[in-house]
């Protein structure tokens, strides 16, 4: 490539990292850093709620896992495991477990990314060796470290394809019915869901703003100055964005307060989920 080649490419590339970082933050960011693919998958990432029926090409399964044991495990532990649903009623059933939320419907592939802790228990059976730290709450919360960490890189590599995906909470609204639809032994609990397909591009998604990163980087110990500025900034921008799409404007501290409170957890029945996940075989001492 040539000098001028060179120059070129870098200035593109340049334009966008700008683009994309001002996407993502409604602002301006001086990050002065060589852009890649990588780097813009990352930054572009968005959640797809719209798909069209088009089959996923074959093998993507298999890539998405591999992708996803390729994120650290704590220990090589590896305590999760991953159920690709593909059938239209069962992807049914679990849509009305999960809130009723039509990209399940829409999406070719749900995969229901589960912690398991099952699969250590019967190691120790077969072994005749003491599994009793699994009962403990560090177990379960390991165990959610690592899903999440295998299901983002996932996430990374479908994006990377040109795929997108939705991350889907509400998978743990009703989770004793999910065990039970998805045939779950003692000690595995699905901790969220992820469609997956081609996005739609009569609906195209939008990368929603995040937190100004004075709201969220600290710097040695955490900072405890007044944010305010940094979030009344944020409500003012993710209003802009609101606006944009034909929603309901509302400041996000507003959402995020009303969104934690009891009223929206008992009416999701999170509420009980220690209960639920005591009944499931966890013991969380």
């Amino acid at each position: 490539m040539s000098q001028i080649a060179e120059l070129i490419h870098s200035s593109v590339a340049d334009d966008r990292r700008d683009a994309r970082l001002y996407e993502r933050y409604r602002d301006t960011l001086d990050l002065p850093v060589a852009w890649n693919d990588t780097l813009d998958t990352l930054v572009a990432h968005r959640s797809v709620r719209a798909y069209l029926p088009d089959a996923l090409p074959e093998g993507t399964v298999e890539l998405l896992v591999a992708a996803a044991q390729s994120a650290a495990s704590s220990s090589n532990l590896q305590p999760w495991s991953v159920i690709a649903v593909e059938d239209p009623a069962r992807k049914a059933r679990l849509a009305l477990l999960a809130g009723d939320q039509k990209q399940i419907y829409q999406a070719p592939l749900f995969l229901l990314w589960l912690v398991d802790l099952q699969r250590l228990t019967g190691i120790g059976e077969a072994l005749s060796a003491p599994t009793v730290g699994l009962r403990y709450l560090e177990s379960f919360l390991l165990g959610a470290v690592d899903t999440s960490l295998a299901a983002q890189s996932a996430v990374v590599a479908l994006e990377s394809i040109g795929l997108g995906s939705c991350y889907i909470g509400g998978i743990r609204n009703r989770p004793a019915e999910v065990a039970a639809e998805l045939g779950l032994p003692p000690n595995v609990f699905a901790l969220f869901g992820l469609t997956v397909g081609h996005p739609d591009p009569d609906r195209p998604a939008s990368v929603k703003p995040r937190l100004p990163q004075e709201a969220v980087l600290f710097r040695e110990t955490y900072g405890a100055g007044d944010n305010g500025l940094a979030l009344a900034a944020y409500d003012h921008r993710l209003r802009g964005f609101q606006r944009e799409q034909g929603m309901i404007e509302r400041d996000w501290t507003e959402q995020a307060t009303q969104r934690v409170g009891h009223d929206h957890l008992a009416r999701s029945g999170r509420h009980v989920l220690r209960d639920i996940l005591h009944a499931l075989g966890f013991g969380l001492e």
